[in-house]
């Protein structure tokens, strides 16, 4: 798998080309159920007026390097899209200095494989990306950290995808505390965990879904289910529960360091293979929001990012498993 870390930190021609670069497979998937399915782009303009004004200039630009047509505005808006499943794992390490450590776990040709580094609207964010301005983890320069996992529930409703609702709380929060209350209110379209730890070693789980208020807990284990198992098949099929139980016991029981709760995640059971059905892990990152730091990690290599001292590049990755 071939990785890029791009920075720009004002929108312009790098976006443009990725956009360019990306647009024909995100156009296959967003009109996978039909044109007619998907949100008209009125509907989605003024979903993110009221749900995200402050993104709206930036939206605006995004459209206008896109090209300004009807159907990438509407992919853009990430409003209602088609439902998609991931697996993933995240947990927070609290020790002297706390750090978020996710695999992600997803099929490889649909995920962008890249680091983006970005000072939208003024403010300084970097994390791993997905659907073109959305995140599925990062960090702003306000030391906040945040990352996702799916929550386990096949229910799917009028909402963001929520790698746009993850840049949003990146761009307008500076704490655990405004990130929760961003997450209560925007919706989402489908079921997700996500975790948020500041610069202040505040954190918070917020489980989101589409048809029930989003539950604010103190879990620092996310996996793939909310409160209880609601999707059998699918937790048993993810391994879930024993990923969070696995979790749990290093928190509590074994006391690891955090090199070798890091190194954890890059082994079984958390670390997965299952390509073949479109659940292997593609990496695991780290964040340490005090230092404003990101790390990539694949079995032997890491990549580091820092938001003030971004470094491009690119690297080609042997992923085990991955054809």
């Amino acid at each position: 798998m071939m990785w890029r870390a791009i920075s720009e930190l004002q929108p312009g021609p790098k976006w443009a080309g990725l956009f360019q670069e990306y647009w024909p497979d995100y156009k296959r998937w967003w009109l996978s159920e039909g044109e007619e399915n998907r949100a008209t782009y009125l509907e989605s303009r003024k979903a993110l007026e009221t749900h995200m004004p402050e993104l709206v200039p930036l939206y605006e630009q995004l459209c206008d390097l896109a090209g300004g047509g009807d159907l990438a505005a509407r992919f853009l808006s990430l409003y209602c899209p088609p439902p998609y499943l991931s697996g993933c794992s995240q947990a927070i390490w609290p020790g002297k200095e706390p750090v978020m450590v996710r695999n992600y776990d997803y099929d490889p040709n649909a995920f962008d494989s890249l680091a983006l580094h970005t000072e939208w609207l003024g403010r300084k964010v970097m994390g791993t990306s997905d659907g073109l301005w959305g995140l599925v983890d990062g960090v702003n320069d306000a030391g906040l950290s945040i990352s996702l996992t799916f929550g386990g529930r096949r229910v799917v409703g009028d909402g963001f995808g929520v790698p746009l609702i993850l840049r949003y709380v990146l761009q307008t929060c500076d704490t655990a505390e405004q990130a929760g209350k961003v997450l209560s209110r925007v919706p989402s379209h489908m079921s997700y965990n996500v975790t948020v730890l500041d610069k202040k070693r505040n954190y918070l789980t917020a489980m989101m879904s589409p048809d029930r208020p989003t539950v604010l807990t103190r879990a620092a284990v996310a996996t793939n289910h909310q409160e209880s198992v609601e999707w059998v098949s699918h937790a048993r099929f993810t391994a879930t529960v024993e990923r969070e139980r696995y979790l749990l016991q290093r928190l509590t029981l074994h006391r690891d360091t955090q090199e070798k709760f890091i190194g954890a995640f890059l082994k079984p059971p958390l670390y997965s293979t299952a390509f073949s059905v479109g659940f292997g892990t593609l990496y695991t990152a780290v964040y340490r929001p005090r230092k404003r730091e990101m790390e990539i990690r694949w079995p032997g290599t890491v990549w580091s990012f820092s938001i003030n001292d971004f470094e491009e590049g690119s690297r080609n990755v042997q992923i085990p498993g991955a054809a």
